[in-house]
């Protein structure tokens, strides 16, 4: 897939909520080879728009819903997520993103929600990515954020490029706090289709361990558009914690070893 930089005027919908459906991907190499695919639908908002200019959002935003946004269920629980992002990095010395923020994400179905992970992606002014964040929970209601930030040497965030963090965060009881992720995102828009890919592997002592990722057409989103993709995913959320414990469910059958769960970091976001 050839990665455009999406900016406002590369993207062929600027500051538009978007909505996106493609197959979640999971492949385990080792101990046990388990990989599966499921059809998930996400959401791609532009938060400084809607910041703005709330009415874009078709959808509920931090009340009930057949789908919803709700800003609490990023960051630190509050009820503004983009004043969140914003004290995030501004503790991190990054002021300089003060351009459109867009966060990938799944919405609330029928008030419910689980998220793996969320991915914040912050650009400068004109169009590049300073920064990116990947905000990721467990099923024991904990939340962990990866800041990603260009190399030394580098102004910006290359869209197709590598980067990296150490793992500091519990996850899955199927593997150990160890090793790191390696990020990648990609977004094209040739052939007449607006797609985006988020792959997250995970690599231990031994090497890559987990391949996952999720992709999807991209499609401006309308109510229209809200209501045909609750059709085909009534119960999306609960489908998404339902596969998690079906799959570990696998993993514990094919002896893959269980590891208790540590403490949490004592800091809630690391930086690569």
């Amino acid at each position: 897939m050839k990665a455009n930089a999406m900016s406002t005027t590369a993207s062929p919908h600027p500051h538009q909520p978007l909505i996106g459906s493609g197959p979640v991907r999971h492949r385990r190499l080792r101990p046990a080879v388990h990989a599966f695919s499921y059809r998930a639908m996400f959401l791609l908002l532009p938060m400084r728009s809607l910041a703005r200019d709330p009415a874009l959002l078709p959808i509920a935003r931090n009340r009930f819903g057949a789908m919803s946004f709700f800003d609490a269920d990023h960051g630190d629980g509050g009820t503004d997520s983009l004043a969140w992002l914003q004290s995030l990095l501004a503790a991190q010395g990054i002021l300089d993103a003060d351009g459109e923020v867009w966060l990938q994400t799944f919405p609330r179905i029928w008030g419910y929600v689980f998220k793996p992970v969320s991915l914040w992606l912050c650009e400068r002014a004109d169009g590049s990515l300073r920064c990116a964040v990947a905000e990721v929970n467990n099923t024991f209601g904990e939340r962990h954020c990866y800041i990603l930030t260009p190399p030394a040497g580098e102004r910006s965030l290359q869209w197709g490029a590598e980067y990296r963090a150490s793992k500091v965060f519990h996850v899955s009881p199927f593997c150990t706090v160890e090793g790191g992720y390696r990020f990648r995102f990609m977004r094209s828009t040739g052939a007449g289709a607006d797609r985006m890919l988020l792959r997250i592997d995970h690599d231990d002592a031994q090497g890559p361990l987990i391949e996952t990722s999720i992709s999807g057409v991209l499609q401006p989103l309308t109510a229209a558009r809200a209501r045909m993709a609750l059709l085909r995913h009534p119960m999306h959320s609960f489908g998404v914690i339902a596969r998690i414990h079906w799959q570990a469910f696998k993993l514990w059958r094919k002896r893959v070893p269980f590891h208790s769960k540590p403490l949490p970091p004592d800091h809630f976001a690391s930086r690569s």
